[in-house]
């Protein structure tokens, strides 16, 4: 009998404590609540010693509603995502996000030289967006990794012996590059190509000894090598409004 006692009035204690914590869980865990409704339910648990101890006891959290900022969530979200292509689709990825500069950067071009008897140049600008997507995303991705194997120190003499090959190497082939393929799109052939690249490469590459030096310090300096071509570009959106401008240029006389 006493043992029968035992397991009955036992039986009791148990369901109650139960009950007891399944009232306190559906406080505290409600996936269905408003904000409003946790936020009410925060307060009362925060003026409810009882509920305090029962929660410590039981090792349950107390429900806290700490709303974050939709912006800074979206900021957060859209840079994990961007870095997350950058590690599994890291040329289209680059390659996608230089279209994007060099069209930018060539509206802007338009935008500031085009005089009132002048239209908006939508071929033009495609050029330079398939110009970014087709050489330079991708030219960039494997310049830099191929810079940080041969020269994989960040220290100060490195980072100079990087900046000196940018400039003696990448640099004038991208320029002869651009010169090149956006005058060949345009309809000039071999020998108006040549002239246009006798007359602009020149001033175009000194023009570069004055802008990219410090822009390339900071990149190779201090940024990582799979995020340097975004750097690169972000820089590059200055420069190509220059080079557009330059590109934009009538043909160069052949005699």
């Amino acid at each position: 009998m006493s043992s029968g006692r035992f397991l009955i009035n036992g039986g009791k204690a148990c369901i109650r404590r139960l009950v007891e914590k399944s009232s306190v869980l559906d406080f505290c865990v409600s996936t269905e609540a408003s904000p409003t409704v946790l936020m009410q339910q925060s307060r009362a648990f925060a003026r409810s010693p009882v509920l305090f101890k029962r929660l410590k006891e039981s090792g349950i959290a107390p429900p806290v509603y700490a709303p974050s900022p939709s912006t800074s969530s979206s900021k957060v979200g859209f840079l994990s995502w961007y870095l997350g292509k950058l590690q599994y689709r890291p040329v289209i990825t680059k390659s996608i996000t230089a279209a994007v500069i060099y069209t930018a950067a060539d509206v802007t071009s338009q935008t500031i030289t085009m005089t009132a008897s002048e239209s908006f140049d939508p071929i033009r600008t495609l050029r330079m967006a398939a110009y970014g997507m087709v050489i330079v995303g991708p030219s960039l991705h494997y310049w830099f990794n191929f810079v940080s194997k041969v020269l994989p120190m960040r220290d100060v003499v490195t980072t100079l012996k990087k900046m000196l090959m940018g400039q003696a190497i990448y640099g004038p082939c991208m320029s002869t590059i651009f010169f090149s393929v956006n005058a060949a799109l345009q309809g000039e052939n071999v020998t108006e190509i040549a002239a246009r690249l006798k007359r602009d490469l020149l001033p175009t590459l000194k023009s570069g000894v004055i802008y990219w030096p410090i822009c390339d310090f900071i990149t190779f300096r201090f940024i990582p090598v799979h995020l340097q071509p975004l750097i690169s570009n972000s820089f590059a959106y200055v420069w190509t409004i220059y080079l557009t401008y330059m590109a934009s240029l009538e043909k160069a006389s052949t005699a």
